[in-house]
């Protein structure tokens, strides 16, 4: 068989596992703990390492890679940054937030994400509940996390998306 025809579909089955890699990274960031941004970076980066080996990274290919790089980074700190606003706006210290959080990676970890998307919430609520000796209030703040987190989830995919945009022109244009 001809060489250029292995090229070829060795090239569409690279492009094709990327994309697979980048769209499960994107539905994966329906899961609050799970790292869909990292994971979506990587499938571009092995991409990158891949064409590079075979010669075909120019500099536009460099740039929107490194775009790529800062947008997972952005990503994953305003992640953080939303969630954590949403909740300190309601005067949440810091201590319930962290605990929040520790509840959701442990869950998650130990678990299933799906664990840790109920645990996050639900630690929250417990450490206001023991710090404010009042349902209501700990019930109004554990709404902030989620509301939170939903503008996050909402942030995420945005960014995501993004990501898939910049490696779709650099893959395809």
């Amino acid at each position: 068989m001809d060489p250029a025809f292995w090229e070829f579909l060795g090239q569409v089955a690279l492009e094709t596992l990327t994309l697979f890699v980048l769209l499960a990274g994107l539905a994966g960031l329906l899961i609050p703990v799970f790292p869909g941004l990292t994971i979506m970076w990587l499938g571009t980066l092995i991409y990158a390492v891949v064409q590079a080996m075979n010669a075909k990274m120019i500099w536009v290919d460099w740039v929107l890679f490194s775009l790529i790089t800062l947008l997972m980074i952005g990503g994953n700190v305003i992640d953080n940054i939303i969630i954590a606003k949403h909740v300190r706006d309601k005067n949440v210290p810091w201590s319930s937030i962290l605990w929040a959080f520790a509840a959701g990676i442990v869950f998650s970890l130990m678990f299933t994400p799906l664990a840790g998307m109920i645990a996050s919430p639900l630690g929250l609520f417990l450490a206001e509940w023991r710090r404010l000796k009042e349902r209501p209030a700990a019930l109004a703040n554990t709404r902030a996390w989620m509301t939170g987190w939903g503008w996050s989830i909402a942030a995420r995919l945005g960014i995501g998306v993004t990501m898939i945009v910049f490696w779709g022109l650099w893959a395809w244009l």
